[in-house]
């Protein structure tokens, strides 16, 4: 909002220069975010929070800065002709009472909705002369993007931005049956507001009535039907305390949102009503004639009065780290407004009064965040808190940090998303007991997630729908799952690629020449040959895998990896018929890492070990096998007979069709002895060489010449 210096002036003699009111206002808190124009025409651009509706005014801003340079706030003078007109504090009680008096013949002010509407006031003006307002009130409002529209609409808006209270001039002559009754809607009713719009009611909304019919939307907007024309003559105005939530409520309900319903929601000064209707009253009269016709009517349905607050000098020493005198503590919070009683009592304490304005000081700990912000956040000594232990790792922190730099250095990037889920989603992608959300924000992130596919499989569309092809991502993060009656939290890892990246991260030729299921193989293998790189920095014997992978994923293209028999990931390209509701425009291929059982074991330890200076021997072996006999089969068998020197055993070539009977598959082996210490020699190697034949036999495999 904007609010001119020159005006917060006229309530306090401020002993700095505007450059200067602004960075001090900041530094308490009423945030001066720009500032434009010079001279009389100075705009401040404020940021007021929305717990400080008192702070929205100038007379609020110039409180703020009274108190902080310990200058006098000026009273708000109020001028009624034909009535006693006197000098008074917005903070005077006997104001804040109001003065019921001698009320206007044949006019009332009933409140039927006590909780809606703890005070009403109403003030009439006779004869008045609805026309353009003096270019002094004209020009003010300009300066805060007012319009100015005529003497009587003009009043109360600078009344708004004076002293931040809301207020509304009805046409008397327009209200029916000599009263004003602040009520609910009832069925069936309809208001037509200021703006044109013709408004069907609801019995929660709050509306100020006269005997007949709805004449405005308490706290919101005026009606139509009985707004200040140039025929006006007589005025009846509006000055209430309504109900934050009522107000917030029938604004948000009609997509309402005015000056007025701003500040009402936030909460607005119950002691300033007679304030606000004399004012308003005043400045018709100066700028449009007309006289008062009686006193104004005051009608208090209930108090709104807070309970006192204990406050301690010693929990503010505790809590501001610093002893602050007890003098300077009652200063700065009467110059607020707050009156503080002294209490009976060896350490000093009190019980202060809050002001009527100030709703949302509710606890001690706000009334020693005033006394901080006054006092100066910059006159706090810097100082780091005690410590008496000692910094403790994380044991999985260099653990994590692996997986991590080595999924960067293949290339991927590390990704965050939500932690909440669909139910639809984790129907889909996991089968644990899912944790539901008390109050989730959509149903769509109405769980916390039990996988963290969903939220990956949503960023690779993201990146996909933007054109960005070759993605490669990665996400460290918690799942959980319900136990018992508690919640579960598990460490996981998910990393994602699409069939793009993979296939240019491959060296040249590796896809040419083939079928696209042959060449989706050679992109899925390459996607293992990442996670076998993530598997092989942790401490293991033996690394299989199997294709018992779950169903989300293409069962002719993913499998599971285990570790010592232990499974730990599973992965592959995704599912036909996930992938198709997604729309993702060419295959993706996912893997889901069980952290926690990574971290369970060690990191491998990278030894140096010299090259062998002797020769190493290779034998290859040719056999048919069914298809039913994997290469882990293979391996086991193998192994169970090789000797030390035997350095590796892989495949070279595997042919399928052909001369090849159906159902079988022939596939040429290597396998690759060398000693450290010496030459291997011919006759020790052919033995080697028929044990492996043999225990591929034993498989049922077909040794081939």
């Amino acid at each position: 909002m904007k609010l001119s210096p020159q005006w917060i002036r006229e309530f306090a003699d401020l002993p700095v220069d505007d450059s200067r009111l602004a960075e001090d206002l900041t530094s308490i808190g009423i945030a001066v975010e720009g500032v434009s124009g010079a001279g009389a025409n100075t705009v401040f651009e404020m940021e007021i929070g929305t717990n400080r509706p008192d702070a929205m005014n100038h007379y609020g801003v110039a409180r703020e800065a009274a108190a902080f340079y310990a200058v006098p706030l000026k009273p708000i003078e109020l001028k009624l002709p034909h009535a006693a007109a006197a000098k008074r504090d917005r903070s005077d009680s006997a104001m804040a009472q109001g003065a019921p008096g001698a009320q206007p013949l044949h006019f009332e002010i009933e409140i039927e909705d006590k909780e809606g509407c703890a005070r009403y006031t109403a003030q009439i003006v006779h004869g008045v002369t609805i026309k353009a307002s003096p270019e002094k009130i004209a020009n003010r409002l300009a300066l805060v993007d007012q319009r100015p529209i005529n003497t009587a609409a003009d009043a109360s808006n600078y009344t708004l931005w004076d002293i931040g209270h809301p207020t509304h001039a009805f046409n008397l002559d327009l209200l029916e049956g000599g009263k004003i009754i602040v009520r609910r809607a009832r069925e069936s009713e309809t208001l037509k507001t200021l703006d044109g719009v013709d408004r069907k009611l609801s019995p929660e909304d709050l509306i100020i009535a006269d005997a007949r019919k709805p004449v405005a939307l308490a706290g919101v907007m005026g009606g139509f039907d009985t707004m200040i024309t140039e025929k006006t003559r007589n005025i009846l105005i509006e000055s209430a305390w309504f109900d934050p939530a009522a107000v917030r409520k029938t604004a948000k309900r009609l997509g309402m949102h005015t000056d007025a319903s701003h500040r009402f929601e936030r909460g607005a000064d119950f002691g300033a009503t007679p304030i606000a209707c004399a004012l308003v009253a005043g400045r018709i009269i100066e700028s449009g004639g007309g006289e008062l016709q009686g006193n104004a009517i005051d009608a208090v349905a209930r108090e709104i009065d807070q309970a006192p607050v204990v406050l301690r000098v010693s929990q503010v020493i505790r809590m501001l780290g610093t002893r602050i005198e007890t003098h300077e503590i009652v200063a700065i919070l009467n110059r607020l407004g707050f009156e503080l009683i002294p209490e009976p009592g060896i350490h000093p304490e009190f019980s202060v009064r809050i002001p009527s304005w100030r709703l949302d000081v509710e606890r001690e700990i706000d009334l020693i965040e005033e006394i901080a912000r006054l006092h100066g956040y910059n006159k706090f000594p810097n100082t780091l808190p005690a410590f008496a232990g000692a910094v403790v790792e994380n044991p999985r922190a260099s653990k994590q940090n692996k997986l991590r730099s080595s999924l960067l250095a293949l290339g991927y990037n590390e990704a965050v998303s939500l932690s909440f889920i669909s139910h639809d989603d984790a129907e889909t992608f996991s089968s644990s007991p899912v944790v539901e959300l008390e109050n989730p924000l959509r149903e769509e992130a109405s769980l916390m997630r039990s996988s963290l596919l969903p939220g990956m499989l949503n960023m690779v569309a993201h990146n996909l729908n933007r054109g960005l092809d070759e993605v490669r991502l990665f996400e460290m993060g918690d799942v959980y799952q319900a136990e018992a009656s508690n919640t579960a939290e598990y460490s996981g890892l998910c990393l994602t690629a699409t069939s793009l990246a993979l296939k240019n991260g491959m060296p040249a030729g590796g896809v040419l020449d083939k079928s696209k299921q042959e060449s989706q193989l050679d992109i899925f293998r390459s996607f293992k040959g990442d996670i076998e790189i993530l598997l092989n920095a942790f401490e293991h014997k033996s690394i299989n895998f199997d294709a018992q992978s779950a169903e989300y994923y293409d069962p002719g293209c993913s499998a599971r990896a285990l570790l010592d028999g232990e499974v730990v990931a599973q992965f592959g390209q995704l599912h036909p018929q996930i992938a198709g509701p997604r729309k993702l425009r060419q295959g993706v291929f996912i893997a889901e890492v069980l952290a926690d059982k990574l971290y369970g074991r060690r990191l491998r330890q990278i030894l140096y070990r010299p090259l062998a200076k002797f020769p190493a021997v290779e034998r290859d072996f040719s056999f048919l096998f069914d298809n039913s006999v994997t290469f882990e089969k293979l391996v086991t068998a193998v192994n169970a007979v090789a000797p030390a020197e035997l350095r590796s055993f892989a495949p070279v070539e595997i042919f399928r069709g052909g001369a090849v009977p159906s159902g079988q598959y022939s596939v040429l082996l290597r396998a690759t002895f060398q000693s450290l210490n010496r030459t291997l020699r011919e006759e020790e190697v052919a033995g080697w060489s028929a044990k492996i034949v043999s225990a591929l036999k034993e498989l049922g495999g077909t040794q081939r010449v």
